[in-house]
């Protein structure tokens, strides 16, 4: 038996039109994935910015007066400040890492020689165990590598010239739309709340805005404290390698980049701290193996220290985040958006953290 269902014109309309506005949500989100990417971290660099800002703004006040012309000028300063580091960080730490890998290079002949005893001993080794010329078979190896290199290099030139110009114009919008944010980011806000509020729903309003401001607390909070810790961990590293420089003899003018180094790649979650004291460790083995070796030892020493003692003092309860949820928010992070994706992926979970603390002030907003 058949059942003739009627239905008016709204409803089909209704009923269509919702999964098209879903669908076409989707498609602009996907659409523009790239640039919602590049505002979201303009927003978080601002936002981790904040407590600079605040702090340039009250050596205004406390020497020239309040005036509302110093939160615009103090939001200029700090972000000059922030990328004339950077740009002098990178100044530094570059033409060192170039310079010990080609004194790498320049010796890896005498290394070779000292270390294997030139092809000679290659070739008596390989006859030990059953490779009549080893010589020819690492030659012909090698050479296979390059050619295939080249090929990939060949093939890859144009588009290798695209991704650069890509990522310049990418840091660009970073750049431009973080000291925007800086500079009318308050504004809107304010604005934002004032014309909500206006819809009678004040308590709601009132209860987003508490929420909102303490999430970029979150931010700025943890960016700020962690950024201490970095300075430290490089100062450290830095002591180390110039007091090594002293007792076996290798150029002092090393400490400071490698301090700097260590500075860069502790702002990574959980790794940073590994990855910035096995490059330094590297980077000291191209001048002296001896340094490397005892350096290693040492900042695995201070490494320990560091996480126990100095950090949990500094970063406190920033965060009150369990071990596990940090580790999965950084897996999360990282397989989404790479490395990037690792240093925010904390601060985010901070922030989805607030929206569960706070759901019950969101639920009796709505009742």
């Amino acid at each position: 038996m058949s059942k003739q269902i009627e239905t008016d014109l709204k409803t089909f309309v209704k009923f269509w039109l919702v999964p098209l506005f879903i669908a076409g949500v989707l498609f602009f989100f996907y659409k523009a994935l790239a640039g919602l990417v590049i505002v979201g971290i303009s927003i978080f660099l601002a936002l981790a910015l904040k407590p600079l800002v605040r702090k340039v703004n009250s050596f205004f006040t406390k020497h020239f007066g309040t005036d509302k012309k110093h939160q615009s000028l103090s939001a200029v300063f700090a972000y000059l400040i922030v990328v004339i580091v950077i740009g002098g960080i990178i100044a530094i730490v570059g033409p060192v890492v170039v310079n010990e890998t080609a004194r790498f290079l320049q010796h890896v002949p005498e290394t070779f020689q000292s270390a294997f005893g030139g092809w000679d001993g290659i070739n008596n080794f390989g006859k030990a165990i059953g490779i009549e010329n080893l010589q020819s078979e690492i030659t012909n190896s090698l050479t296979g590598i390059s050619n295939n290199m080249l090929g990939l290099l060949g093939d890859n030139l144009v588009s290798s010239v695209s991704g650069v110009a890509d990522i310049v114009m990418k840091i660009t919008l970073i750049l431009v739309l973080t000291l925007l944010f800086l500079l009318e980011g308050p504004g809107l806000m304010e604005t934002l709340w004032k014309n909500l509020g206006a819809g009678g729903d004040k308590k709601s309003v009132d209860v987003a805005k508490s929420i909102t401001s303490k999430m970029a607390n979150v931010v700025s909070t943890y960016v700020s404290r962690q950024i201490i810790v970095a300075m430290i961990d490089g100062c450290a590293a830095m002591i180390i390698v110039f007091i090594l420089s002293l007792i076996i003899g290798f150029s002092p003018s090393l400490a400071i980049p490698m301090g700097m180094i260590t500075m860069i790649f502790y702002m990574i979650p959980m790794f940073g701290q590994f990855i910035g004291g096995s490059l330094v460790t590297l980077l000291l083995f191209f001048s002296s193996p001896v340094a490397a070796l005892v350096f290693a030892i040492v900042y695995i020493i201070y490494a320990q220290i560091e996480n126990n003692i100095i950090s949990p003092k500094i970063q406190g309860d920033a965060l009150n985040l369990q071990p596990v949820i940090i580790l999965c928010a950084i897996t999360i992070g990282m397989y989404m958006f790479g490395l990037l994706g690792a240093i925010i992926a904390i601060p985010i979970a901070g922030c989805i953290r607030v929206l569960v603390d706070e759901y019950p002030k969101i639920k009796a907003s709505r009742d």
